[in-house]
């Protein structure tokens, strides 16, 4: 069983990787078996196809990056720095892509939405599903902040939406540039959308 399961990751693994390197509709099954270092017959053992691959790929991403966004937002800390945590930790891990391969591979749900969105009705779902999630959890936190009189927005989901629409805006444009600092501007752009207080009026710590 051990066994197993392993092959399954490591089709997981290469799959994400290959992704994200080069996108879906180009990898064939053989490719991404052979950069798992699996045999061609143990794909169809886990996966009945290509389309059933990348949604156990998003699902797999999303689990991780779901944890990561909840971690970044939760805490005893006003509101506003816990959003501002979530927008380092993007940019953290978009510098960390880029040492470790040389190019920022930007947002994996961004860049299988350019590509796959118009085509695979259960991809497109997927990801509508996980940007929902991640608006409902921004929400949850600038309610918060309205509560306190932080910001000055009528509709805190709909701001939600525009916070996550930039964050994954400039993260395209930074995976376009090959440039993280495309991210440094992100902070202040999210206090202007939000109408919140003046820089000097924010809470210390942001």
């Amino acid at each position: 069983m051990g066994r197993t399961s392993d092959a399954r990751e490591k089709i997981l693994d290469a799959a994400r990787a290959l992704i994200e390197l080069r996108g879906y509709t180009a990898l064939g099954v053989a490719e991404i078996c052979k950069a798992a270092g699996v045999p061609k017959g143990s794909f169809y053992y886990f996966f009945e196809s290509k389309e059933a691959l990348a949604l156990a790929v998003i699902d797999e991403h999303w689990g991780g990056q779901e944890r990561a966004w909840k971690e970044a937002l939760a805490g005893e800390s006003e509101p506003l720095a816990r959003l501002r945590r979530l927008f380092e930790v993007t940019q953290a891990a978009q510098r960390a892509g880029q040492r470790a391969c040389g190019t920022v591979s930007g947002c994996l749900f961004g860049n299988l939405t350019l590509e796959m969105s118009n085509h695979t009705e259960a991809v497109r779902v997927r990801l509508q599903d996980i940007f929902e999630a991640q608006v409902e959890l921004v929400d949850a936190v600038i309610a918060e902040a309205r509560a306190r009189g932080d910001v000055a927005v009528a509709d805190t989901r709909e701001a939600a939406r525009s916070v996550v629409a930039q964050l994954e805006g400039q993260v395209l444009f930074a995976k376009l540039y090959n440039d993280p600092r495309r991210l440094d501007a992100l902070w202040a752009n999210c206090l202007a959308l939000l109408g919140a207080r003046t820089p000097g009026e924010v809470p210390a710590g942001l």
